[in-house]
């Protein structure tokens, strides 16, 4: 196995660059939008939190070929969002981009909600609300700094997962040679064409990546 021949080849550059740039957005995202979700979870009970509750949820324990089927539906061309902004999303870098993010919501929310509602952070977000603090400056002051080790934890785990996704990913993006095939797509691929040399690579390179990141949660978890 030529490691550095295979490394430098497009076929391998082009499928890692883009899910980089895949796990760089979605991270981002999950930052700006799924930390924010957690606290508000952690908060609120019954009712639309409970709805919420249940499709964050979702991705865990729903199969990513048939989740990836109902957003092909919503986001394809005779659905509902593309009837109102246009066929931008389907076999789109914002497909994949979505399909990333929907895969590591969970994970990027779990450990952030279940460290909130834990007795000390209920404590911490009531003497908060006795001093007159507002419930924004207790969320950036107070909760996110109690959490940070969980929010850093849970960027991991979504990072990893965005990492793997393929069944989301292989409908919102339909897997397209030099557009829309990810790396873990591309060891289907290579599997797929017989390739089996590339796609140990690719699978090994896949291993050390989740790997290190493993490793990073585990030293933040421990400090």
């Amino acid at each position: 196995m030529d490691i550095q021949a295979l490394l430098l080849d497009d076929a391998t550059l082009k499928p890692l660059l883009l899910s980089g740039k895949i796990i760089l957005v979605s991270s981002l995202l999950h930052l700006l939008i799924s930390v924010p979700l957690a606290c508000w979870l952690a908060r609120k009970k019954g009712g639309i939190a409970v709805i919420v509750d249940t499709l964050v949820t979702l991705p865990l324990i729903f199969p990513p070929v048939a989740m990836g089927f109902g957003l092909l539906l919503f986001f394809g061309r005779h659905g509902y969002f593309s009837r109102v902004f246009g066929d931008v999303i389907v076999f789109n870098f914002p497909g994949l981009v979505i399909a990333a993010f929907i895969a590591g919501l969970p994970l990027a929310v779990r450990p952030v909600q279940a460290v909130l509602r834990s007795a000390e952070a209920v404590r911490l977000y009531e003497l908060a609300v006795l001093l007159g603090k507002r419930d924004l400056t207790i969320f950036a002051c107070i909760l996110l700094p109690y959490a940070k080790r969980s929010i850093a934890a849970g960027m991991i785990l979504a990072t990893g997962r965005a990492l793997g996704e393929v069944g989301m990913t292989l409908m919102l993006g339909g897997n397209i040679m030099g557009r829309t095939n990810t790396l873990s797509l591309e060891i289907y691929n290579a599997v797929f064409n017989g390739e089996f040399e590339r796609a140990a690579f690719l699978s090994i390179l896949v291993g050390v990546i989740a790997t290190v990141l493993f490793l990073f949660m585990k030293k933040i978890s421990n400090s």
